[in-house]
């Protein structure tokens, strides 16, 4: 079997399908692109059995076919590689892989590609299409809420929630919480299901900047496809906690502020915080936010004031983990947030001052308790 391409054509393609590789795969094989070749398109696939890349690409060929290469050294090469054609001649016995390019011949030990991992594909399957552009606003909202707890596998993905004309995304590693939804969607269905965070960690370097995306899934995988590009995932088979509950819903207090000013005055304070808690205290009242932290164990303090609005008669004094606080307010986009708060001891619900339209997002963090 003999094909040819352009380097950085085929470069830019492995680099797009490498993502799906694992670093400690279960089988030798699980290093290697599968290529498969049928008339003048190359199919280029990885896997580690959780999540599933392909692509193609035009090539030249003499005949169809499948081969497994090594990802790591054909990688290596192409990026040495200044843009050209070069050419695979793959032995159809042993699978050698010989590549020659205007330089020279390189020769790596390929594999059967019969023995690659079957990719999954869609399989009584129900199907919506999502802008591109706002299912990676998604992504990108709500993959730093997820935890890295593998004993709590629900938290460690994305909850997804179709209802009929609307999508909700959300990610909580306990401490905190991003509700985010749109309702510019036709769909057919309710449904909902766990995307591990993995696979939606490659989706967003993957996504077009516009059109749409095709997303099927049933009850085990779930399916993104665009353009050339089809990248599978299974499913996380857990039962998503129910978010709603911990929500609180009756916040008295109500504080909003120049989020650009608090989140400066959040990175700056935290300095100052204690490194296993990051504690930041907030003190409000009628028209001033006191930011303040301190750690007893090296006599390092700090405290800031910054003016704002606050809806209440009744003072607060409640503390947050500053890095949280900060994530938080690099997602959202308004000038202006909104703090709803109880108590010092129930959780806080950051909220954009002005809403867009199609969209919605809810941020909550828990607090971190005082010392008294």
């Amino acid at each position: 079997m003999k094909f040819s391409s352009s380097s950085s054509d085929l470069l830019k393609q492995l680099q797009l399908v490498g993502g799906a590789i694992g670093s400690n795969p279960v089988l030798p094989i699980l290093e290697d692109f599968l290529f498969t070749i049928d008339g003048s398109t190359l199919t280029i696939a990885s896997t580690d059995l959780e999540t599933s890349i392909t692509t193609k690409l035009e090539v030249q060929s003499d005949k169809s076919g499948k081969v497994a290469i090594p990802a790591k050294i054909l990688l290596e090469t192409l990026k040495a590689l200044p843009d050209q054609p070069i050419t695979f001649n793959i032995d159809d016995e042993s699978f050698a892989v010989e590549i020659t390019s205007a330089y020279g011949k390189y020769k790596l030990a390929g594999e059967n590609g019969q023995d690659f991992p079957t990719i999954p594909t869609p399989d009584e399957v129900d199907s919506i299409e999502l802008p591109a552009a706002s299912l990676n606003k998604a992504i990108v909202k709500t993959l730093f809420a997820t935890s890295s707890d593998e004993l709590r596998p629900a938290m460690t993905g994305v909850f997804f929630q179709i209802d009929f004309n609307k999508v909700t995304f959300v990610a909580t590693d306990a401490h905190k919480l991003v509700k985010y939804a749109f309702d510019e969607i036709k769909s057919d269905v309710s449904t909902s299901f766990i995307v591990p965070k993995k696979a939606l960690n490659l989706l967003k370097g993957t996504l077009p900047s516009g059109g749409d995306v095709k997303v099927s899934f049933n009850k085990a995988h779930v399916f993104f496809d665009f353009g050339d590009v089809n990248m599978s995932c299974r499913l996380i088979d857990a039962r998503y906690p129910d978010y709603n509950a911990v929500i609180p819903v009756d916040n008295p207090h109500l504080l909003t502020l120049a989020r650009t000013d608090f989140q400066s005055s959040l990175k700056r304070i935290g300095i100052y915080a204690n490194k296993t808690t990051n504690q930041v205290i907030l003190n409000i009242n009628d028209s001033n936010l006191d930011v303040s932290a301190q750690d007893l164990d090296f006599s390092n303090e700090a405290s800031e004031k910054m003016s704002c609005t606050y809806t209440s008669a009744e003072a607060l004094t409640i503390g947050f983990n500053a890095k949280f606080l900060v994530e938080m307010l690099g997602v959202l986009e308004s000038d202006e947030i909104k703090m709803e708060l109880s108590t010092s001891t129930r959780a806080g619900i950051l909220l954009p001052a002005e809403k867009d339209e199609n969209e919605e997002i809810l941020m909550l963090v828990m607090p971190v308790m005082l010392s008294n």
